[in-house]
């Protein structure tokens, strides 16, 4: 959990303290590029690091994790220009790419399928505090001390958190394969995704869509991408290999997280936005309508275990997803005069959703999955929710920039800022049923448990013994 703090935190830190870090160290065009460059490496580097835990160990690559994220912050402090922060952002990000899947890979191996969901919602719940906490924390500190400090406080704990690992984690229940790496796969993945990821997220504003540079950058991930999956298909080792996502449970779940990352990245962006452009209210207020989004994902992810238990992964997913589908139902219903408190309990109401809906889907995933696979699993989904915020960002922009224009604060304004705001809670609706179709298309493992239930049931009623 300290270590997820960490990336989590990075991820919105640095949001409310761009502007004095612009002022101070120049370049403002390139602030875009202090959050793009930390999501790219982050999101390319998940698939590598989530597979090489499975070839390597948990251990050791979580400590590599927290040792980059070390390097990177300490970086970013002590940057002198604005290439120097950006540098530190990309080696922050890797050290992210790290943490995240084998953090929650550990905690498949060590808990048991009864406990796996509380203790994924206690790492979804450092999610929900660092989105409140992060902005509130990076204002702060450029404020009232130094930007600086916005990395330099990583140091401690990320020294705190290799030092608990490196003493208190031991690696009994999964001993590494020590497989052959594919370094040319790693090279064709990385290269590919980060091109598909960097046209995504700057399309639109760094260059148009159908420029030269667009068409050049998407045709060269495209080819990078199919010489991957074929090159693949002929080694004995893949880097990642792909026939997992054929796998029924494992390619729903994959498709479940990245429509996630679609709807969750299109609240984010523009819900803040719709209540302070349309609804007139300031930043903090708008932040709180958000929240609760983040409350309710943790409190139902935490509870989600009762359920799946009872009643099987797919139901579940079901049950959560169509709350998702309600939730960006009502969203609909929002107008020019709408209340806030309303804005806020349609989010909680996709966050409840969300939580019953990201988590079983990924525990199911992970338990269909062996010990020395289920790095790669997991490596999967979490890249597949990066694509979908990727996509969702471009999609997303796309339809509020052919509706509004772009005041001096970076944020649409005009006339057409309703319409726009409508037209992408209707996008987030329509992904929302192809959510729920997602979810229906999981396996169905109601019998088995059924089974489980009995089992346990058979289980706390025989005599204790000495």
């Amino acid at each position: 959990m300290l270590s997820t703090a960490l990336v989590a935190l990075d991820a919105t830190i640095i949001a409310t303290a761009s502007s004095t870090i612009a002022r101070e160290l120049g370049s403002f065009d390139q602030v875009p590029w202090l959050f793009s460059t930390y999501l790219l490496a982050q999101a390319v580097s998940t698939p590598l690091f989530g597979r090489l835990a499975d070839i390597l160990g948990r251990k050791r690559l979580m400590l590599v994790g927290i040792g980059l994220f070390f390097v990177g912050s300490a970086l970013a402090g002590a940057a002198w220009s604005m290439s120097a922060l950006i540098a530190g952002r990309v080696v922050q990000g890797l050290g992210a790419g790290a943490v995240m899947p084998v953090s929650m890979t550990i905690t498949s191996d060590i808990y048991t399928l009864e406990e796996r969901a509380k203790t994924q919602g206690y790492l979804a719940s450092v999610w929900g505090i660092a989105s409140v906490v992060g902005p509130t924390l990076g204002g702060v500190f450029s404020e009232f001390v130094s930007w600086q400090w916005i990395f330099w406080v990583n140091l401690p704990l990320a020294a705190l958190a290799a030092l608990m690992l490196a003493r208190r984690y031991h690696e009994s229940s999964h001993q590494p394969t020590h497989e052959p790496i594919d370094y040319l796969g790693a090279a064709l993945l990385t290269g590919g995704s980060t091109l598909l990821l960097l046209g995504l997220l700057e399309g639109g504003n760094s260059w148009a869509w159908a420029s030269a540079p667009s068409v050049a950058i998407f045709a060269a991930a495209v080819g990078l991408l199919v010489w991957f999956a074929l090159h693949g298909r002929r080694t004995a080792h893949p880097i990642v290999d792909l026939s997992i996502l054929r796998r029924r449970v494992v390619g729903a779940s994959t498709t479940v997280s990245l429509l996630v990352g679609v709807i969750v990245v299109g609240l984010s962006t523009y819900v803040p936005i719709y209540a302070q452009q349309v609804l007139g209210f300031g930043a903090l207020l708008a932040g709180f309508a958000l929240a609760a989004l983040t409350i309710g994902w943790p409190i139902s992810a935490s509870n989600a275990g009762h359920l799946y238990l009872r009643i099987g992964f797919r139901l579940t997913a079901v049950i959560g997803s169509s709350l998702v589908v309600v939730g960006s139902g009502l969203m609909l219903l929002l107008g020019a005069g709408s209340s806030l408190v309303l804005v806020g309990a349609f989010c909680f109401v996709v966050g409840i959703g969300m939580g019953l809906t990201a988590v079983p889907t990924l525990i199911a995933a992970q338990t269909s999955a062996g010990a020395t696979e289920r790095g790669a699993v997991t490596g999967a989904n979490m890249f597949a929710r990066s694509i979908g915020s990727a996509v969702g960002v471009a999609v997303l922009g796309a339809i509020v920039n052919a509706h509004t224009t772009l005041g001096p604060d970076g944020t649409p304004q005009g006339d057409g800022v309703l319409t726009a705001m409508r037209l992408v809670f209707v996008a987030l609706a329509v992904v929302a049923v192809a959510l729920l179709v997602a979810a229906c298309l999981m396996p169905a493992d109601r019998h088995a448990a059924v089974e489980r239930r009995r089992a346990q049931a058979a289980q706390e009623s025989e005599p204790a013994t000495a």
